[in-house]
């Protein structure tokens, strides 16, 4: 453990349930997040996540750790920069359409962090089913398919029904008005028709991409 004033880190959670442990940034101050990152440099053995990393958070990282990985649309920075050589089975992680590919960007990548050989789909939703049904090959490859969608949430029912892997459904705050900022999307995939289709919570890429992380495991 390693004690700020503000904090209590978990250097040694890899150790423990062998995964590290993240450092959510919103609602954090820029000083607060600097602190962390000057903590955490002097464990390079640890992989760090900064997940909802604003602008602000980002540069407060990037003065005590500047080789960090900072990925601006997933909100997301990595340290050591270099991800670990992966190993166990591939995460397909699908966007539904562009407008969901941040929370999707932070789902892969946080799986990448943690080990995993990834890959990425992106503008695939269900208006048009035959841009799925062309990743087939792909996603019968993956050993777990995770999938963002916000509007009607659809998606992940379909490539539930087309592959023979779990399916992690990630639920976006992307849609209009009655989609109610993604509550729309995650009763959709609550209600799924296909099995095998596991939940998170609304834009919760972390999450997704930590329990695809999990399942992928080699162990």
């Amino acid at each position: 453990m390693t004690d700020l004033p503000y904090a209590e880190l978990d250097l040694e959670r890899t150790a423990r349930r062998g995964y590290p442990e993240a450092i959510y940034c919103a609602g954090k101050s820029p000083e607060q997040v600097a602190g962390i990152a000057a903590a955490v440099r002097e464990r390079p053995d640890v992989i760090t996540l900064f997940t909802r990393a604003g602008a602000a958070h980002a540069k407060a990282v990037l003065n005590e750790l500047p080789d960090a990985r900072y990925d601006a649309d997933a909100a997301l920075l990595a340290w050591p920069p270099q991800p670990p050589p992966a190993s166990g089975g591939r995460v397909v992680v699908v966007a539904a359409g562009t407008s969901d590919l941040p929370v999707a960007r932070e789902a892969m990548l946080t799986a990448r962090y943690l080990g995993r050989d990834t890959e990425l789909v992106v503008d695939v939703g269900v208006a048009g089913l035959h841009r799925i049904l062309a990743r087939l090959e792909l996603l019968r490859q993956a050993r777990v398919v995770v999938v963002a969608a916000g509007m009607d949430g659809a998606l992940p029912s379909v490539v539930a029904g087309l592959v023979s892997v779990p399916v992690i459904a990630l639920p976006t705050s992307v849609g209009y008005g009655a989609a109610f900022e993604g509550l729309a999307a995650l009763l959709a995939m609550l209600n799924a028709c296909s099995p095998g289709v596991a939940v998170v919570n609304i834009d919760n890429g972390y999450g997704a991409g930590h329990l695809a992380a999990q399942i992928a495991s080699p162990a």
